[in-house]
């Protein structure tokens, strides 16, 4: 109606109010609920151009397109809002194109140009945990918006296969995995712990031992004994001790940190991690294959991760086949005068013009730092995709300033897409315990916390009774059905760019904003059409101001779906499928539907529930949720 509305303004106005319309004046928005009407012209420009009062020129307005437009059978004019009321005839047409549109809401399939969305993009160093599970569930719901717009999709992640994190692991195993009896180190096979649940004990056991000598170098820098200390790194202690005098308490503590980092860097177990990654780069053979048994295991044990968690991806990529791109393109840069080689061999580019900083690309031993690999990464997939046109990055927000220089580097490079690559960033999730730590096994991993909101959705169906008809592998999904639903939709219910609080009690809970609640109103609808079957009037459909208020809510399912498409937001659809909740579930009570005398009313009240019923399937299955038929 708003495009039919926007032709006319703009072909009668001149007609109508002797003056051009500009397109721009034309402003549409939903009626407030508190007063009468369902679409909204902002009247201020038209009332400003023709110099009278907004009323005045809301009532001229309201006039000619009641005369213009037999769909429009009144208006009510409020300051300088014109609230136009559409006939019964209008909702009457709404809900048969709703109903009688099993894809209502979706655009025509790869309609719009290809797009890449990037999400999950693990390190191979430990499992997955609580806030991947935001990221993943993020990143899938927002390229599944995308396709339902219109877009080709290509699902990716890159897996942060390659680094010190990862030598990390690789040596601590080597160094404190137990021998078993048969004379083999502690594997997946031999101890039954999950893959990359037996890495990342291995980097939490690395840095237990790195904590243990950091506290020795400290002690013995304060005895003022630099055996074995570099002579820059004693220098530099000296500096940043002396440093400490005079400041106030925050400044000293951000010294000692900066005297911490520092001590780091001369601890063996480091020393030792870096020595590693410089073989492993240099494709040291004993490394290598470290690498490759180790970065196995964790591989099979994302696999069972991700397939609980029902995500998928089209394309996979591997930091350590793309960072020697990177690499390349630095040098290449390098000879044209986009970065810069400081004294010590590093590779810097300097983004103070942009309103950056300074920005290290390569170190001064040759290795490669996340910054060289991303841009590999990124030239790698449109050389993989001729017809992309973007890319979308599904990362927390710590690293928004990284992104900003990422997409800057590659646009002084050459690579015009750059522009076109966004940065989905979103706050993190915290626990009433503080923040997460993976380097301290702090974590909320990712595995437990599926298993446990499973088992309470199954406590809670099992209390609730309502489910004996069905089999014990039917119960069984549905319980994963409920629990899963719950979790992704607390995670997807909050605006990507806030952090959050998370609160597994509150997923699964039956009433209030939760999946639950939204899967139980699909059951129960679904309950309501087996018992209509395949009814059918003669009579022509009736509708009053109940049936009016819900098809206006169905009605606005494809704004939503575009609209959370365009601003990334998932969670625009998940607060959209909550408010058809409510509001079915109030018309449900208002209501009578199978009791219903009237045959219109009966059969447009049926069409309604299928409606709703469709809709609620659908939109979750974009949040990859399931809509189960009975609960």
């Amino acid at each position: 109606m708003e495009h039919r509305l926007r032709a006319i303004l703009l072909e009668r106005g001149r007609d109508w109010l002797g003056i051009d319309i500009n397109s721009d004046w034309i402003q549409f928005q939903p009626t407030r609920k508190d007063v009468r009407g369902d679409l909204t012209l902002m009247v201020f420009p038209f009332a400003k151009a023709l110099q009278c009062p907004p009323a005045v020129a809301a009532t001229k307005l309201g006039e000619h397109l009641q005369r213009e437009v037999e769909l429009i059978e009144g208006f009510e004019v409020i300051q300088g809002f014109l609230n136009l009321v559409f006939s019964q005839q209008y909702w009457l047409s709404a809900l048969d194109e709703v109903h009688s549109n099993p894809q209502f809401g979706f655009s025509a399939p790869n309609s719009k140009p290809k797009v890449m969305v990037e999400y999950a993009s693990p390190n191979t160093n430990k499992p997955l945990h609580l806030g991947h599970l935001r990221n993943i569930f993020l990143g899938y719901s927002v390229a599944e918006l995308k396709k339902a717009d219109g877009h080709q999709v290509v699902k990716t992640q890159v897996i942060n296969d390659r680094g010190i994190h990862i030598c990390k692991s690789m040596l601590a195993w080597q160094r404190f995995a137990p021998i078993q009896p048969n004379g083999e180190r502690e594997t997946p096979s031999n101890s039954g712990i999950k893959g990359d649940k037996l890495v990342g004990k291995y980097y939490v056991e690395f840095e237990k031992h790195l904590q243990i000598e950091l506290k020795e170098v400290l002690s013995r820098w304060n005895a003022g004994d630099f055996s074995n200390t570099s002579s820059v790194a004693a220098a530099k202690f000296m500096e940043l001790s002396s440093a400490k005098e005079g400041k106030d308490e925050k400044a000293q503590a951000a010294i000692d940190d900066k005297i911490k980092e520092l001590a780091k860097s001369e601890t063996e177990i480091l020393r030792a991690a870096q020595d590693m990654l410089v073989r492993w780069e240099g494709r040291d053979p004993e490394t290598y294959l470290l690498w490759s048994t180790m970065n196995g295991w964790v591989y099979q044990g994302f696999d069972v991760t991700y397939q609980r968690m029902g995500v998928d991806f089209d394309k996979l990529y591997y930091e350590s086949d793309t960072f020697l791109l990177g690499k390349d393109q630095v040098m290449d840069g390098l000879a044209r005068g986009i970065f810069y080689q400081k004294p010590d061999g590093s590779v810097w580019i300097d983004l103070s013009a942009d309103g950056l900083d300074e920005k290290l690309v390569l170190r001064a031993d040759g290795t490669a730092v996340y910054i060289t690999q991303d841009i590999g990464t990124a030239i790698e997939r449109f050389k993989d995709y001729s017809d992309l046109t973007g890319i979308v990055y599904t990362v927390g927000n710590e690293q928004d300033y990284h992104f900003k220089v990422l997409f800057l580097i590659l646009d002084k490079l050459g690579y015009a897409w750059a522009k076109n690559c966004y940065h989905l960033s979103y706050g993190m999730v915290d626990l009433p315990t503080g923040k997460m730590k993976s380097r301290e096994g702090t974590v909320v991993d990712a595995d437990d916390l599926m298993e446990e909101v499973v088992v309470a959705a199954t406590a809670m169906t099992q209390e609730r009774g309502h489910i004996a008809e069905l089999s014990e592998e039917e119960r069984t999904r549905l319980y994963e059905n409920i629990g899963m639903g719950g979790l992704k939709y607390y995670l997807l219910k909050v605006d990507p760019k806030k952090r959050m609080m998370f609160n597994p009690e509150e997923s699964i809970d039956l009433n209030g904003n939760t999946g639950p609640f939204i899967q139980y109103t699909h059951a129960r609808i679904g309950s309501l059409l087996r018992k209509a079957g395949d009814f059918s009037t003669n009579d022509p459909l009736s509708i009053s101001a109940a049936e009016t208020s819900i098809i206006k809510v169905l009605h606005a399912f494809p704004n939503v779906i575009s609209e959370a498409s365009h601003t990334y937001s998932p969670a625009l659809l998940a607060n959209y499928l909550y408010e058809l909740t409510k509001e079915y579930n109030s018309f449900y009570q208002q209501c009578p539907i199978l009791n219903e005398s009237n045959q219109g009313l009966k059969a447009s009240r049926i069409l309604i529930s299928r409606s709703v019923a469709n809709v609620l399937r659908r939109g979750l299955l974009i949040l990859g949720i399931s809509a189960p038929e009975r609960m």
